[in-house]
């Protein structure tokens, strides 16, 4: 009879069962206070990305709608436009109130609503019938109330305007 191998089990169930009674025993964590939660929370938001971070992706979005849209490249135009309008709503819910010069305060959520009303529902509908020139239009008509918004919350040297290339921004830096 070989006796390594009885040893051997018995060895391995001895060291085995403190860590497995250890495991099935979780130690109580302490119940965490309002001021740790509260300042847990203020280090969460520090990690999140802010409104202009977005808008950049807004601007790479909306910016190559307008190439996917003029190849009539309509799956990917509507891919573009969702996602555009997809960040438009992030950084509206980032910061849907912003101060303004004075003390005053902005709530851009009927900014995002009209636009998503207008220019947006101009861009699906001529998307969705494959119609180049009244995307062009309403894509134009999308620039204007972004400009809107911009003016609003008084950054108006956020002047956007059709892309010349792929990938590129849709904000002028030529000034006015």
């Amino acid at each position: 009879m070989n006796l390594k191998r009885p040893l051997f089990c018995s060895l391995v169930f001895a060291l085995a069962t403190p860590l497995v009674s250890f495991a099935a025993e979780p130690a109580a964590a302490p119940a965490p206070d309002v001021a740790s939660l509260q300042k847990e929370i203020e280090d969460l938001k520090r990690l999140l990305p802010g409104q202009a971070h977005v808008m950049s992706d807004v601007d790479h979005q909306y910016g190559n709608l307008w190439f996917a849209a003029r190849a009539k490249n309509w799956p990917l135009a509507t891919f573009y436009m969702n996602e555009s309008r997809l960040r438009i709503a992030w950084a509206v819910r980032i910061r849907p109130v912003r101060p303004l010069p004075g003390g005053a305060e902005i709530d851009l959520r009927p900014l995002q609503t009209h636009i998503e009303q207008s220019a947006y529902a101009d861009l699906k509908a001529a998307l969705d019938k494959h119609d180049v020139k009244a995307f062009e239009v309403a894509y134009k008509k999308g620039l204007g109330e972004c400009f809107d918004c911009h003016k609003a919350i008084d950054k108006a040297f956020l002047r956007p305007v059709v892309p010349k290339s792929p990938g590129a921004s849709v904000i002028a830096v030529e000034p006015e």
